[in-house]
């Protein structure tokens, strides 16, 4: 059996705490795409972590945790966290995709280029090669793990690829060429790093489903960062959708039998683009904003603050149905303790017209948001772990987000550590 977790919203709504809380259940589990480009924290009884690369199952023992074809894998990073997990007394047993690809020097150069040529009308990117390394993917001129073995062929194709490359770094970017015969013995020595992580997955996992084996499917970001059904261009540039594990992960569609989308009581979201719930108050903001997450609401990855906003079920009933979601998981419910009454976002107005359909990117700069005001509960619900026990007001905030989206909400996070849960 496999189970996909993912996300509703922008990304950042709690994905690896519930795939670490799930992951006990699990035999596998496998991230199947983005990069090192954002960061699932979890925190359980081995500490707090800020994973990028490693799946979120990898403190728990006599599980696999598998990078699959689908993710960015930039192997100076991976190798980076696996150390430091190593250093905390963990030994997690992870196997990497022969057909991932690799991030290479050049994908970072671009991406830091791009964003310096575009000024004010930059994506926001984390800069970490995300965008130029799909590129290279579909254009066909990207670099498999299995290619990091054949050296001569490898030497052949880096200066093959690097015509097109220095071409743009010199006569678009005005920077400096790169080197061939250096990039080739700095990625050669990658080889020596990945190579006892490196497996056929794709056997590996269909092994383990005719043994019965139970899979969990890991996502990096929301439904709003899709390429496809996101708000584009303001997208990631892998698919974000459940639907995409089957390809990202190597594993029949069919398989995949219960989504599992994830989404915080409250809104947040990263880089530029339309945030209809936005709050614009600065002070305001930033109050929701300190009070977010484990440690605010700033980029695991980048550090940066994160744009905060009232619940949105407008983009949340739509993010859940473009991944299918069969549940949902609904997180940090505990830092809107402070509040005295609590705005939701249920409908938008767009040109005079009252809607609760998430509309084409197109539309959403003009629309505004209608909010539906509800009670606070002022205390501190942290930790409480059974549904009866929350104040009568945050039950009912729960009852109405869940009408609102139309989909049964399975779980209630209750703070940021593994434990701190509500099962519905």
């Amino acid at each position: 059996m496999v189970k996909a977790i993912v996300g509703a919203n922008w990304g950042d709504e709690g994905k690896g705490k519930i795939t670490d809380l799930l992951a006990n259940e699990s035999d596998i589990v496998i991230r199947f795409q983005g990069g090192a480009n954002a960061g699932h924290t979890i925190i359980n009884e081995h500490g707090r972590f800020a994973l990028h690369l490693m799946p979120s199952g990898v403190c728990h023992e006599n599980i696999t945790n598998i990078i699959g074809n689908g993710v960015a894998l930039d192997i100076k990073k991976f190798i980076k966290e696996y150390d430091e997990m190593k250093e905390r007394g963990l030994n997690p047993k992870i196997l990497v995709s022969d057909r991932a690809q690799i991030i290479m020097p050049y994908h970072v150069l671009f991406d830091q280029y791009e964003e310096e040529r575009l000024g004010g009308k930059a994506f926001g990117s984390t800069k970490s090669g995300i965008a130029p390394f799909y590129s290279d993917k579909y254009a066909k001129i990207g670099f498999q793990v299995g290619e990091l073995f054949e050296k001569d062929a490898l030497k052949e194709k880096i200066n093959r690829v690097l015509e097109i490359k220095n071409t743009l770094i010199v006569n678009l970017y005005h920077k400096d060429p790169i080197d061939a015969d250096a990039l080739f013995e700095e990625v050669s020595g990658y080889a020596d790093i990945i190579k006892p992580f490196v497996a056929d997955t794709n056997a590996f996992i269909h092994d383990a489903l005719k043994r019965g084996g139970k899979i969990l499917l890991e996502g990096q970001l929301g439904s709003m960062k899709d390429p496809d059904h996101g708000i584009y261009p303001m997208v990631t540039s892998s698919s974000t959708l459940a639907g995409y594990g089957a390809v990202g992960a190597g594993i029949p569609p069919y398989e995949i039998k219960d989504i599992i989308a994830v989404t915080k009581a409250y809104s947040s979201a990263v880089g530029a683009g339309a945030f209809v719930s936005e709050i614009l108050d600065e002070a305001e903001a930033t109050e929701l904003r300190n009070r977010g997450g484990d440690k605010g609401e700033y980029g695991a990855t980048t550090g940066r603050p994160r744009r905060v906003g009232w619940f949105d079920a407008v983009a949340t009933r739509y993010g859940c149905r473009v991944q299918g979601a069969t549940e949902v998981a609904l997180t940090a419910i505990d830092c809107l303790g402070y509040l005295d009454e609590i705005p939701v976002c249920t409908g938008y107005e767009i040109d005079g017209e009252i809607t609760k359909d998430f509309p084409n990117p197109t539309k959403l700069d003009r629309a505004k948001p209608v909010f539906t005001k509800l009670p606070g509960w002022k205390c501190d619900i942290r930790g409480i772990t059974e549904f009866s026990k929350l104040p009568m007001e945050a039950r009912e905030y729960v009852k109405f987000i869940e009408d609102e989206i139309g989909v049964h909400i399975s779980i209630v996070s209750t703070g940021p550590k593994r434990e701190e849960i509500i099962h519905r």
